[in-house]
């Protein structure tokens, strides 16, 4: 699929992220593995377990937090059946978020490649349902080997999304599938689990958490 801009964002330029030390995410069980700033934190589990949430301090009420979350979100399917793809996760998630009244608003779509695996983008924005609060999601969908497909988003105000961008894209490319053999890395337990998403691919888990 061609790379689409569906409507020209009119957000402020991006401004680079400093470099900083990083923590270590490992599934402990999935097997995917993740780099995050140092200074933030691991906010718990999502999606039944399959994923984490990650953000750095912030002042305000945790409804109102930008979070980062990398899950899988569609297992590999079961012998005879088919697989779901990635424009179906999309479709999925995307349908989720209008079924629920919102403004929806697409920004951004295109093909990604993530640590050699075929991934594609989304970057849309709406205001929630009651607050009114102004969302940006950008969600970062990649095919894994055996047919299943991992989710990472950045959910995130507008006014803070350029200042949350460059670190999303040094998680993202920091994402990868531990090999079989290969040297354990730091594993990161989640401690308490988070609310789940609104996005939700009928497969499996949601793809965005909203935090209570």
């Amino acid at each position: 699929m061609a790379v689409v801009l569906a409507v020209a964002s009119q957000l402020p330029a991006h401004t680079a992220a400093p470099a900083a030390p990083t923590k270590s995410y490992c599934h402990p069980v999935l097997q995917f593995c993740f780099k995050y700033p140092a200074a933030w934190s691991l906010l718990g589990s999502v999606f039944d377990g399959h994923g984490a949430a990650v953000a750095p301090p912030q002042k305000q009420e945790e409804a109102a937090w930008d979070v980062v979350t990398v899950a899988m979100v569609v297992p590999p399917p079961d012998e005879g059946a088919d697989a779901v793809s990635i424009d179906e996760a999309i479709a999925q998630a995307v349908s989720g978020v209008r079924k629920s009244g919102q403004a929806f608003q697409t920004l951004q779509r295109q093909q990604r490649t993530v640590n050699g695996r075929p991934a594609q983008m989304v970057k849309f924005r709406y205001p929630e349902e009651g607050s009114g609060r102004e969302w940006i999601e950008e969600l970062v969908f990649i095919a894994g080997p055996h047919s299943e497909i991992y989710s990472l988003a950045l959910k995130s105000s507008v006014a803070s999304t350029a200042r949350m961008e460059p670190y999303f894209q040094r998680i993202v490319a920091s994402w990868h599938l531990q090999e079989a053999g290969s040297p354990t890395e730091e594993l990161a337990a989640p401690a308490k689990p988070a609310q789940p998403p609104a996005a939700k691919p009928k497969t499996t888990a949601p793809t965005t958490p909203h935090k209570s």
